[in-house]
């Protein structure tokens, strides 16, 4: 686990743009659309973007929040991180700016990822009760590793952009849909991972209830019954659209969700900030679980055990 941090308290917020699955918060530019394959022209226009919103005066500082109870050191350095979870795709777009520098693009910076499952079990804690009724995570058939999947880091070009491949995170008790990241600066890869440096942004990204409500009506996610909780009541997000990680989200096919979203977000950092968001369960009112670095986790939340140290990256993992 991370080193433990000042202890960052959030507070609640409506959120100020919600609709159609595209959001403009206020004060701050999102990324430009892109397509499901991530061409070439789109990292421009990324980038782009990126060196004109200062102009602009819209270059926002992402606040950090806490990195919650289910944090595991060691993801491995990859673009694909589905490992075979079944779920409605999803192509991330984030584009990294030095709030410090007039935006401009982070080269180098190291994206981090990792999020729940169809049916809200995150790997190293598959034990973990998501709430609600589920099937068993060994159920669902994939060829995933139970430590890694949907974990994994990218490190961005000279554009600040980096993207990955994976599927529409389901939910959990108490959380509304979301992703977890980190921003990394100063490291490197190394054995299939990335090791040094420190941690600059801890956050979360969000999803309109829209786009989460419609895709949690469709299998494998609708196997999973209970409470969801929307964007407006969940404990972390604090409002104000894309300034608070709220993804601008594109439907591959208007017409067939199940072909899955494109998210797009930028992320504003300060490159000499160190905020790694360890110390706190979800909202900042809590530890990780039993096993994972002390504590219990938020009131509500699921229990379970993680695995026994970190998992183990293979540098033949694909980047």
């Amino acid at each position: 686990m991370t080193a433990k941090h000042t202890d960052n308290t959030v507070t609640r917020r409506k959120a100020l743009a919600i609709g159609g699955g595209v959001v403009a918060g206020a004060g701050v530019v999102t990324a430009v659309g892109v397509n499901a394959f991530g061409s070439d022209a789109t990292e421009e226009a990324a980038a782009t973007a990126g060196s004109t919103s200062a102009s602009s005066g819209q270059c926002v500082l992402m606040s950090s929040v806490t990195e919650g109870p289910y944090y595991l050191d060691g993801a491995l350095v990859r673009k694909d991180i589905t490992e075979g979870k079944d779920g409605v795709p999803l192509h991330l777009n984030i584009t990294v700016q030095d709030t410090t520098d007039s935006c401009n693009p982070v080269k180098g910076a190291a994206v981090e990822i990792w999020h729940c499952d169809a049916w809200g079990y995150y790997s190293g804690y598959t034990t973990a009760n998501p709430g609600g009724s589920a099937p068993a995570e060994s159920e669902d058939g994939s060829t995933a590793n139970d430590k890694t999947y949907l974990r994994g880091y990218q490190i961005a070009g000279g554009n600040g952009v980096v993207k990955f491949t994976t599927i529409m995170p389901g939910w959990y008790t108490p959380r509304t849909c979301h992703i977890h990241v980190k921003v990394h600066t100063g490291g490197e890869k190394a054995d299939g991972t990335y090791e040094g440096g420190k941690v600059n942004y801890t956050g979360q990204l969000f999803f309109d209830d829209e786009t989460a409500k419609s895709v949690f009506a469709l299998e494998p996610y609708s196997q999973h019954s209970g409470s969801y909780t929307a964007l407006d009541d969940d404990m972390v997000y604090e409002g104000g659209g894309a300034s608070g990680g709220l993804l601008t989200l594109e439907p591959i096919n208007k017409n067939k969700i199940e072909k899955g979203f494109t998210g797009t977000i930028v992320l504003g950092i300060d490159p000499d900030a160190e905020n790694d968001g360890a110390g706190g369960g979800e909202g900042g009112g809590g530890e990780p679980p039993s096993g994972g670095g002390g504590g219990t986790p938020p009131s509500g939340a699921p229990t379970g055990e993680p695995p026994s140290g970190a998992p183990e990256p293979t540098a033949s993992a694909s980047s």
